[in-house]
């Protein structure tokens, strides 16, 4: 089994506001991604947020899909969260996480298929989109990462341990991958 992990704990500081509640089209992002994440196959998806989301948190349960996980140290950054979204989805069966951002919404069911597919057929340790020759998210982690991910250094976050481990890059026709929204000019 192969769950996701979606990383909603940033402090938004450039935002202005929680991007997990920010909209793409008719829903917000989060509603979104966690939709794009049911369509693709991923039958269970854990939402890292900070303390204090209330109305994420209610968006993420009128969703129906997805669970949360509060990450108490989100200002530890981003693998911190990644750290918590292991520890809630690191399960007897689960085979890899798959990881993405809140603050990229606009990835397609199609490319969540695309790197499962891949994954069941890949010995490689990290599979990634990849959008002409630009890596994006989602990525998928397998277990044999996971410990590597908890003891890596948080000032380089999870970069070490992808550029210490075999990674397959899968092509997917979806510039969504790229489209990370930071500022509200984006």
């Amino acid at each position: 089994m192969i769950p996701a992990i979606v990383l909603a704990a940033g402090a938004s500081t450039r935002m202005g506001r929680s991007k997990a509640l920010l909209m793409a089209g008719e829903r917000t992002f989060v509603r979104t991604i966690l939709q794009t994440l049911r369509d693709g196959g991923i039958t269970d998806a854990v939402v890292v947020l900070r303390p204090g989301q209330a109305e994420a948190v209610a968006e993420i349960e009128a969703a129906g899909a997805g669970r949360v996980a509060v990450n108490p140290r989100a200002d530890d950054g981003q693998l911190s969260s990644l750290i918590v979204g292991l520890d809630a989805v690191d399960a007897p069966g689960v085979e890899a996480a798959l990881v993405t951002l809140v603050d990229v919404p606009l990835i397609q069911a199609a490319t969540v298929h695309a790197l499962l597919a891949r994954s069941a057929a890949s010995s490689a340790a990290i599979i990634r989109a990849v959008h002409h020759g630009r890596h994006g998210h989602p990525v998928i982690f397998r277990r044999s990462v996971f410990a590597g991910l908890r003891r890596a250094d948080p000032a380089a976050g999870a970069k070490a341990v992808v550029h210490s481990s075999a990674v397959e890059d899968v092509e997917v026709d979806d510039p969504g991958i790229l489209h990370d929204v930071d500022t509200p000019d984006e």
